[in-house]
């Protein structure tokens, strides 16, 4: 990276395009997380990887959905294959079923992650063991980009035993939470799919969380940072 791209913080050889695209990003405002959970645009994300190690193993996918005032828009989801050098192992594509061809043929990386940032704006992110997540989807858009990803994070893995106490010696997974609340398995280690039965998981932890006087994202922020804490004791 040259001292002119160190400066401006942006990745050499971008298109112009991309590059537009992502300065627009960045001058997004951030959302008001103070604001109802009802007018706050939220994003689940759920990606595909080479492996379990966010920050070794690469990004082969992303899945993401967008909630609404509170509804799950079908109409705006998001799903792309990037590009790999090489396809995983077979063991890795058995999990998630992107075949090898499909990768080393999928969407140049600069080009999905700029589409990425462009449906998710700065609205906050939602996943499962989101840690992750933010991780492997950071990195990605650092070494690819040149730029990080600002958005705040929730974790539901850290907020349904928070809110659902009943639950919480016996639910860990996200298989787990589905079968608690009856949501229906589309097709498993898919990232639309899993970014879905998130969706849905997150709409029920949304009214569960109502009901208990939280009303904002930022309610949400500080209930799962108090479990994290709490955790760390």
């Amino acid at each position: 990276m040259n001292w002119l791209a160190r400066l401006l913080h942006t990745a050499p050889g971008l298109s112009a395009r991309n590059s537009r695209a992502l300065n627009a990003y960045r001058a997004l405002p951030g959302p008001d997380l103070n604001q109802a959970l009802q007018a706050t645009r939220c994003v689940v994300v759920d990606v595909e990887t080479s492996g379990l190690d966010p920050f070794r193993d690469s990004l082969i996918s992303i899945g993401a959905v967008a909630i609404s005032a509170g509804l799950i828009r079908f109409e705006h989801s998001f799903e792309v294959v990037l590009r790999q050098r090489a396809p995983s192992d077979h063991g890795n594509i058995l999990v998630h079923g992107i075949g090898g061809t499909t990768q080393v043929s999928g969407t140049d990386p600069a080009d999905g992650l700029i589409d990425f940032l462009g449906f998710t704006g700065k609205a906050p992110l939602i996943g499962f063991h989101s840690d992750f997540d933010r991780v492997i989807i950071a990195r990605a858009v650092r070494e690819v980009l040149g730029s990080d990803l600002v958005n705040v994070w929730l974790d539901l893995a850290v907020l349904a035993p928070a809110l659902f106490a009943e639950h919480m010696q016996t639910a860990h997974t996200l298989d787990d939470w589905m079968q608690v609340f009856g949501i229906p398995s589309y097709a498993r280690h898919d990232a639309v799919a899993d970014a879905l039965a998130t969706a849905q998981l997150f709409q029920i932890i949304v009214a569960q969380a109502q009901r208990q006087g939280m009303q904002s994202c930022a309610d949400l922020i500080k209930l799962e940072k108090g479990r994290r804490w709490l955790g760390a004791r």
